[in-house]
């Protein structure tokens, strides 16, 4: 994969992808799919980092206190740059990040203090993936607190995304079809075509499904939008 970034340890882009949404988007699932692929299918080096709160939760048979928040966000992204610093490694799909950690402590403690921290290491970075809201909410027997929250975390993450200028691509779907969109998403940053193209599409053959697409810089979505702010 070609060097993207500058070589500098305490600045530069890792080659992170990572995954992020309120709790029952699939996160897990697709980092896990997305790893296997990339290995399987593409021969990539590729390292997959588990969230760290829910092994955390798991251990504890709890969630956590606020004072606790800060070493969990810490965690996260110790891990994360660990795998992507191992010799040949081309690739970290990250199980969410320190953000995730930040936005629940606002959510559920109104504090602010992770935020600050977790945007620099968010903006570390290469790639953001946003799980979107189309699969059904699903409880796990573990912390989940229901469709409401899962839409909270997801407005409290595009929030610090947008705030910090970092740009992202939301990943819609089931199954097969939601790979396939993180897959596109992630070979047009590498470069790379790791899905064929969809020809029906791109040649107007098929209408567009503009609430399914996972590309923030298309064109067609863009004009819609101008088109219906002009109606108004």
């Amino acid at each position: 994969m070609a060097a993207k970034t500058p070589s500098d340890s305490a600045t530069r882009v890792l080659p992170v992808v990572c995954l992020l949404g309120g709790e029952s988007t699939g996160k897990t699932t697709l980092s896990l799919a997305l790893a296997k692929c990339l290995q399987a299918e593409h021969g990539m080096e590729v390292r997959c980092v588990p969230e760290h709160l829910r092994a955390w939760c798991e251990a504890a048979g709890r969630a956590p206190q606020v004072h606790e928040q800060a070493a969990i966000a810490h965690e996260q992204s110790r891990v994360i740059a660990l795998a992507a610093a191992e010799p040949g490694v081309q690739l970290v799909i990250a199980d969410t990040s320190a953000l995730m950690v930040a936005a629940y402590s606002e959510l559920y403690f109104r504090d602010t203090s992770l935020l600050a921290r977790a945007r620099v290491e968010q903006s570390r970075y290469a790639l953001n993936l946003v799980m979107g809201l189309d699969l059904p909410w699903t409880p796990d027997g573990l912390f989940r607190d229901g469709p409401a929250l899962r839409d909270a975390t997801d407005a409290q993450i595009r929030r610090e995304l947008d705030g910090a200028s970092l740009p992202y691509q939301t990943i819609y779907g089931r199954g097969e079809a939601r790979l396939q969109q993180a897959l596109r998403a992630v070979g047009r940053w590498m470069d790379r075509a790791l899905v064929p193209e969809d020809t029906a599409l791109t040649e107007g053959r098929v209408p567009w499904q503009c609430d399914n697409c996972s590309d923030p810089d298309c064109e067609h979505r863009l004009f819609t939008r101008l088109v219906r702010a002009r109606r108004i």
